[in-house]
């Protein structure tokens, strides 16, 4: 143990009372009062953990793992931990140990490592344990809280470490920033080329008229069915980053040739890849200088000077009839929509800005239940992920063709639940089978190929609308109709 290393049990019990207020106030003076006793250098640790991932992400380890980790503690539940009081140096050094370990019997060391940690682990600790591990914490510790936390805890404004946060990509460096060297050193930060930058986010619009209304005149550009991407070049050396900050380069060979090849000695670019090729729509850094707070319309002239050839198609409009024409174009070319952002936007990094607008076709299925999964984290003991349906034409039988948890609410977790256990027909580990008679309708961006289920086809993004009572299963969509609505995903198809 690290005699200076704060103890888990402190993060757990600024954790449990985090979680047990609704009110946003008691929330940060939990947090605060917790984070101004951390160490400088543990700050990025406890952030991360206290939002429910390890600083190192998500380290790939399953409920049945962590099971049997903790089934190998040869204690009973009132027996006293063995070994020294647990810190977060022990969790990050073994976390960074099993996201380090993989190949031939790596299940056992990770099992060994992790019975490690549960054998000197309270109850407490051990619960708060398995939820971080799996992912399954849901404390309300959600970033905006701890940003106002960290903000109360080390006296600075907030508005600069939230600058911080974004620029570094990391709101726990942030925080250590904050803790030594206070406003000035937040007002220091600034972008570096080859460490990844909070993407701005887009706001959705139900039309592009109506987005063009919130814009004004606007650079109305294809939505790609894509991989969104940051690039970062530096003389030779390329860095390509995903949507959560995730280093892919490796995996997009295409795109470092590209970028590569481009008429600029230092540049941070935002777009997409589709299969092997880059598509840019913004730049936020050019041979020295941030281009941040630059208004679109000059980043666009930075771009099209840097990466023309290689820009996502765009006209700048503020006529309705124009930019629904370059949506129906975008559509007719496969892709799923459109952006409208208004020529003025700044680039807000981290946030989702009033100036980004997406407009997209929805589709809805209305599927079979066939089944679902019992949930964990705050999912747990009800029936979460539902086995989904579709008719098949000919047989009259259900055919899976995908999984979706995504929009239950409490509500409906609870009469799901219900509703299942009575139409249960067997069970298969974590799945229990029902009865085909419940109709969910499920919304959807699309479908692919996919040979992961029997129907040849997955389900794209899909999330819960509601439950269909007036509707039969024999009223169920086909598989025909789920085929219908298929696109092909890029070769590249990679995990965000």
């Amino acid at each position: 143990m690290d005699s200076t290393s704060t103890l888990l049990s402190e993060l757990v019990k600024a954790s449990q009372a985090t979680a047990a207020t609704s009110a946003r106030n008691e929330k940060v003076a939990a947090l605060a009062g917790f984070l101004a006793g951390v160490d400088p250098s543990e700050v990025p640790t406890a952030v991360a953990l206290l939002t429910g991932v390890p600083r190192q992400g998500r380290v790939g380890i399953g409920w049945a793992l962590v099971e049997t980790s903790i089934a190998n503690v040869d204690r009973n539940d009132h027996a006293a931990p063995a070994g020294p009081p647990l810190t977060l140096a022990d969790i990050d050094t073994a976390v960074d140990t099993v996201s380090r370990t993989g190949g031939s019997g790596s299940d056992a060391a990770k099992r060994d490592i992790m019975a490690g940690l549960f054998q000197r682990a309270t109850a407490e600790e051990a619960d708060f344990l398995s939820d971080i591990l799996v992912g399954g914490l849901r404390q309300g510790a959600l970033a905006g809280v701890l940003a106002s936390a960290i903000s109360k805890a080390f006296g600075v404004k907030l508005s600069l470490l939230r600058r911080a946060a974004m620029l570094l990509g990391d709101l726990g460096e942030a925080g250590t920033i904050a803790s030594v060297a206070g406003d000035a050193g937040l007002a220091g930060v600034g972008l570096t080329v080859g460490r990844a930058v909070e993407p701005m986010l887009a706001a959705t619009s139900p039309d592009v008229p109506t987005a063009l209304i919130e814009t004004g005149t606007a650079a109305v550009e294809w939505k790609l069915d894509g991989i969104r991407i940051q690039v970062h070049k530096l003389g030779g050396e390329v860095w390509v980053f995903s949507r959560n900050l995730n280093d892919i380069t490796l995996r997009v060979t295409g795109v470092i040739d590209v970028v590569r090849s481009l008429p600029v000695s230092s540049a941070i670019l935002d777009g997409e890849v589709l299969g092997s090729s880059p598509h840019f729509f913004d730049i936020i850094h050019r041979d020295g200088q941030d281009l941040l707070n630059q208004p679109l319309h000059e980043r666009m002239a930075h771009l099209e000077a840097v990466a023309g050839a290689h820009r996502i198609p765009s006209v700048i409009t503020d006529d309705p009839e124009q930019a629904l024409a370059q949506l129906a174009a975008a559509l007719a070319a496969g892709h799923e929509g459109a952006m409208v952002k208004g020529i003025d936007t700044r680039y807000e990094a981290g946030r989702r800005g009033k100036g980004w607008r997406k407009v997209k076709p929805v589709h809805t299925l209305d599927l079979v239940v066939l089944g679902a999964e019992w949930g964990h984290g705050r999912r747990k003991g009800w029936l979460s992920n539902l086995h989904l349906g579709a008719r098949n034409n000919k047989t009259g039988e259900y055919v899976m063709v995908g999984k979706t948890f995504k929009g239950l609410t409490d509500h409906l977790l609870e009469w799901q639940t219900e509703q299942l256990l009575m139409r249960e027909t067997h069970r298969e580990g974590i799945t229990v089978f029902a009865r085909p008679e419940l109709v969910v309708e499920i919304a959807v961006d699309s479908t692919h190929a996919s040979t992961r289920y029997p129907g040849g086809v997955a389900l794209r993004f899909a999330r819960v609308r509601r439950y269909r009572d007036d509707k039969s299963p024999t009223e169920a969509d086909t598989v025909e109709t789920v085929r219908s609505l298929m696109v092909t995903l890029p070769a590249h198809e990679l995990p965000e």
